[in-house]
């Protein structure tokens, strides 16, 4: 093809997706007590999981360096792409899209676009995916970009962790906000907005929580045609109980995916997290979020 697309580990694509359409995709970095490795080849999921079980033990994450994506995109262009897009986790929460940046410089920016979604996991994956079919149809790098960036600006990302320290030793979360959930045994269900993970919904309970993200996922879809992700830290049973009730929810899907987060999100979210991804077919009406005067009530 002559665009390719380029994205980042965190994007949690399905391994037979990336075959498909040709995907790179560089690795981040993750730390843990002794050693540190690339993501999904060095360093797994389980591995995480396993760390941040032992009490006082800590992960740490870091991006991919720009050495590592000009090498990627001059794979990619070695391969016989004319242009690459490079598309990326929110840039509020990671300095992967800084270092893809520095990279193109390095290359030519008129080579290389790079877009930051201003999300994560497959809220980015999503837009990855509308980018390489766009470039699999003949689309050109402006409109392979454009294509990631419309994606991305209507993917939904809804999660539920079992506590919020993770996020706030990472600087994923403000401390006030992890405070507050673990002074009141509060559960919120959490969102990524513009690009900052923050509560959207305060609830009493794992339970309630993860049924309001069902039903805020099938406000989000707006019918028929929705591509939906679901991730966990081990959490699979959990994980596959929430893909069932989105089934009910959501009927009409597109395609469904289910998965376990990789090292670098699982890092922040800890275990027995889960989350919802969706990918409207067409842009929803205003989503509750902006309107609900009860948003930010706890619920029995």
């Amino acid at each position: 093809m002559p665009v390719a697309v380029v994205t980042d580990s965190t994007a949690y694509l399905p391994p037979e997706v990336v075959a498909q359409y040709g995907i790179e995709v560089v690795p981040c970095y993750v730390v843990l007590a002794g050693r540190s490795g690339r993501e999904g080849e060095d360093v797994t999921p389980g591995d995480v999981a396993r760390a941040l079980a032992v009490r006082g033990q800590r992960v740490s994450t870091s991006r991919p360096t720009p050495g590592d994506f000009v090498a990627a995109y001059r794979r990619r262009l070695a391969a016989g792409a004319d242009r690459v897009v490079s598309v990326h986790l929110s840039a509020d929460l990671s300095g992967t899209w800084d270092a893809a940046r520095l990279a193109a410089a390095q290359v030519g920016e008129h080579v290389v676009t790079v877009v930051d979604t201003r999300s994560t996991a497959m809220g980015t994956g999503f837009a990855v995916l509308a980018a390489a079919r766009a470039a699999a149809a003949g689309a050109d790098a402006a409109e392979v970009a454009a294509v990631a960036n419309t994606a991305a600006a209507r993917t939904r990302t809804l999660f539920v962790v079992d506590t919020l320290e993770h996020l706030r030793r990472g600087g994923r979360i403000g401390s006030a906000a992890s405070l507050l959930g673990t002074a009141l045994s509060i559960k919120p269900v959490l969102h990524v907005a513009d690009g900052r993970v923050v509560p959207l919904e305060r609830v009493r309970t794992t339970t309630r929580a993860i049924s309001r993200m069902v039903q805020r996922a099938a406000e989000a879809a707006g019918g028929p045609g929705a591509s939906v992700a679901v991730h966990h830290l081990a959490a699979a049973d959990r994980a596959e109980k929430l893909a069932a009730q989105l089934r009910e929810a959501i009927p009409g899907m597109r395609e469904l995916h289910v998965s376990e987060l990789g090292a670098v999100i699982g890092a922040h979210v800890g275990p027995g997290a889960v989350g919802v991804v969706v990918a409207p077919a067409e842009q929803p009406a205003d989503t509750p979020e902006e309107t609900a005067p009860d948003a930010e009530r706890p619920e029995d």
